[in-house]
């Protein structure tokens, strides 16, 4: 007799999911509490890990410093280097009037003098000039070990970007903050006071360079200058004696010896003078020895060349193209490790992997027990 067999009975339902799927809480909790030492102790350990970490991973620290735009008194010692070559700029007009040149206002301009000291600052050529002359750099170096080229180049580019100048509010670009970062609270401090002062010393010498290139400039156009009008006086005499002298053999030839008023003016022979007069004046003209006297603008340009060579640039003068709105101070707290929130996230990840651990091996076991 055969026995009719009845289909499997369909899967039962209970909202979304099938019973068999259906996540038992209490199970999970329960397997949760019994293996809540084995979560504990991989908490630990990675918490463990994590203060080690935060124990021995490398520090960093950050000095601060806020600067503005320097006042007149920060830097009246280069203003007055500058001023002094003024005369020399200005034109000196034939009716008396003086035309002051603003050729030589760009280099006493504060907030010229402050960008070029923020830009000094941000210089990649001076970050690398600084670094690799610091004691500070070189012990870093040493202690990680850092000799090959390209590895210190690397090593640069990456403490680059912990010496910046940025603008305080970005709406004002009169007020930056500086800051270096380095190892330590002390090194970063002593850091960051011994780079200022080398960029104010390289600020120093361009400003400098800057005023002797200006100068030396000037010179060679008033050099320039003078040959010009140098040349044109010596053609005038030239001519002048030239003329004189066909004038004076057209007076002797007409027998005149004095001034006759009676005679139309000649625009090219001078014959009324009479020969007497043309004379003296050829001897006159073989007789100029200063060239000024025939052209006034000779003499304005040699007193000025000679202006530019009595003054002296002084090469020991102090001045700052910058103002302290915040000194240097040391850090109060260190940027890197952040040791405290280091410990949190290395226990809640112990524990969350702990969790994971435990309900996998559950899971591997319950497997198991159904085959």
């Amino acid at each position: 007799m055969q026995h009719y067999q009845h289909p499997p009975s369909a899967p039962q339902f209970s909202g979304f999911h099938r019973q068999d799927d259906e996540i038992d809480l209490f199970e999970l909790f329960n397997v949760l509490w019994v293996n809540k030492v084995k979560i504990i102790a991989i908490s630990i350990v990675f918490s463990l890990c994590a203060i080690v970490y935060s124990l021995t991973a490398q520090q960093w620290w950050t000095s601060k410093a806020i600067v503005i735009p320097p006042q007149i008194s920060d830097y009246s010692a280069y203003q007055y280097q500058v001023r002094q070559f003024q005369p020399v700029f200005d034109i000196y007009q034939q009716d008396g009037t003086v035309l002051v040149s603003q050729d030589l206002e760009p280099l006493v301009d504060n907030d010229q003098l402050f960008k070029q000291f923020i830009n000094s600052f941000n210089s990649l050529a001076n970050k690398k000039a600084f670094l690799l002359s610091n004691d500070d750099f070189k012990s870093y170096l040493q202690q990680n070990k850092i000799a090959e080229p390209e590895a210190i180049s690397r090593t640069l580019d990456s403490w680059f970007v912990k010496i910046k100048a940025v603008p305080s509010d970005k709406k004002r670009q009169d007020i930056y903050s500086i800051s270096l970062q380095a190892t330590t609270d002390k090194s970063s401090y002593e850091m960051l006071t011994s780079y200022i002062a080398f960029v104010s010393k390289q600020v120093f010498s361009d400003n400098m360079a800057d005023l002797k290139a200006v100068t030396f400039a000037k010179e060679n156009e008033l050099k320039q200058m003078l040959t010009i009008f140098e040349s044109q006086a010596e053609s005038y005499i030239d001519v002048e004696k030239q003329r004189s002298k066909l004038s004076l053999e057209i007076a002797k030839a007409a027998n005149l010896d004095q001034p006759i008023a009676n005679i139309s003016d000649n625009k090219l022979f001078d014959i009324q003078l009479g020969s007497s007069a043309l004379e003296a004046k050829v001897k006159a003209l073989d007789s100029i020895n200063n060239l000024g006297v025939v052209d006034p603008n000779i003499q304005q340009i040699q007193a000025k060349l000679q202006l530019i060579r009595n003054t002296k640039i002084d090469v020991n003068i102090k001045f700052k193209t910058f103002r302290f709105l915040e000194n240097v101070e040391m850090p109060m707290g260190r940027d890197k490790p952040k040791r405290a929130l280091i410990v949190v996230l290395g226990t809640l990840l112990g524990g969350m992997l702990g969790v994971a651990w435990v309900l996998i091996q559950h899971a591997f076991s319950k497997r198991k027990e159904e085959k």
